[in-house]
């Protein structure tokens, strides 16, 4: 019997969120300080790289959460399973390195968002009290504030389409690939895959799927939720890097941070086009502040047995809310900070995540393809050559970029 199509929408509508939260998450502050970058130091050359980063978002993101559904289990519970506990501290300590550094950046940009306003971040990173809505709400209710706030990242696409692009540049770079053998470029490509395919991404993922509850008749919907949240994160993403090389790249404004790039913007697009960049920043950086120390919870918790979830009460899950709490307090620790300068933070953690996350996508490609735990929902022939293409790429980046550090050139 088919389901009338309101019907299927309304499905579709209860399992949305964690596809898409999860995607849009990836575009926080550090996501929107390397597309600023990219845009301001390269204009338009790097947008075709956002095409195949895309379509490796989507299969990606889709390998977990069909492990989610099919399993129950999260990502870290899997790996503890299947590979045992010194494999599994390796995963969780590639995830911790990855993570800490991230949260920094996040509440960095809450900082420097509130700063292009007028709002010392010495007022605004204690008010950001996303602590009290994590340990006092339930899953349904977080993840409706989560998917409120993923709104806000239009601003973006408004901020691109007011910079005025030359769009035939624009087209010609998305279809027509070009690279250069440059440690800069380099370094910002693995920053690009890094920030848009991060290792958390994949935790969060996976954690809120089972978290939910979504069962194998409702895979449909779920996988439609990870597609659609994936090409809005994409095209976020391009207009992020449209905006910065449609205003910055051809009058040779480099920019090192997201807030420069709003501040920039400003005697050429206007006053409204960087409000709405400095808004998207905020709402990127909140988002990320709050589920980066999520997904770091959540995966450790999960990989050595102890109690986990938002929809438990604090002392039902001690150790899932003290970890919670301790890299909030980190992250906004850090920002407090008098007179640091967190631009290389931000970068090397966008870096970061690229580098280290071929070793988390081996793990997963070894259990989505394991017919004992999924049985015919083992990944089909494409999505294991998307997959491996991608660990193989960023592992090859990563020789490449140690090799012109050593030697100081290339090729």
């Amino acid at each position: 019997m088919r389901l009338p199509k309101f019907k299927k929408f309304w499905l579709f509508l209860i399992v949305l969120g964690p596809g898409l939260i999860a995607a849009l998450a990836g575009n926080d502050a550090g996501g929107t300080a390397t597309y600023s970058i990219v845009g301001a130091h390269y204009g338009y050359h790097m947008l075709w790289m956002l095409i195949l980063v895309g379509v490796a978002l989507v299969v990606i993101q889709e390998m977990c959460a069909r492990m989610g559904v099919v399993t129950g289990k999260g990502l870290s519970d899997l790996i503890r399973e299947e590979f045992g506990v010194r494999w599994t501290f390796f995963a969780m300590l590639i995830l911790l390195i990855a993570n800490i550094a991230v949260t920094i950046s996040e509440f960095a940009g809450i900082a420097a968002s509130l700063e292009i306003f007028g709002i010392t971040r010495y007022f605004s990173v204690p008010l950001m009290l996303i602590w009290v809505l994590m340990t006092r709400g339930t899953y349904k209710g977080v993840e409706r504030i989560f998917i409120a706030v993923c709104f806000i990242y239009f601003a973006y696409i408004f901020s691109g389409f007011m910079a005025r692009p030359d769009w035939g540049m624009v087209l010609k770079s998305t279809v027509v690939p070009s690279f250069r053998f440059d440690q800069d470029y380099i370094l910002l490509s693995i920053a690009m895959i890094g920030t848009t395919i991060a290792p958390w991404m994949q935790f969060y993922l996976q954690s809120s799927v089972v978290e939910k509850g979504i069962k194998i008749k409702q895979y449909n919907y779920q996988r439609w939720d990870v597609i659609l949240g994936s090409i809005i994160a994409v095209i976020i993403a391009f207009f992020i890097v449209i905006a910065c090389a449609a205003v910055l790249y051809p009058r040779g404004i480099i920019i090192h941070e997201a807030e420069e790039a709003a501040v920039a913007l400003k005697p050429f697009a206007g006053n409204f086009a960087a409000t709405l960049f400095a808004l998207g920043l905020f709402a990127s950086s909140t988002l990320g502040a709050s589920i980066l120390p999520l997904s770091s919870s959540y995966a450790i918790c999960e990989a050595f047995g102890w109690e986990n979830g938002i929809s438990k009460k604090f002392n039902e899950a001690p150790i899932f809310f003290g970890l919670y709490t301790l890299l909030i307090l980190i992250g906004a620790g850090v920002v407090l900070i008098p007179n640091l300068n967190l631009v290389n933070v931000m970068v090397f953690s966008q870096t970061t995540n690229g580098i280290l996350f071929p070793f988390l996508l081996i793990f997963m490609l070894l259990l989505v393809n394991n017919k004992r735990l999924m049985g015919s929902y083992v990944n089909s022939r494409f999505n294991n050559a998307v997959a491996w293409t991608t660990a193989g790429v960023l592992i090859f980046l990563t020789i490449l970029l140690l090799f012109a550090t050593v030697t100081g050139r290339l090729g």
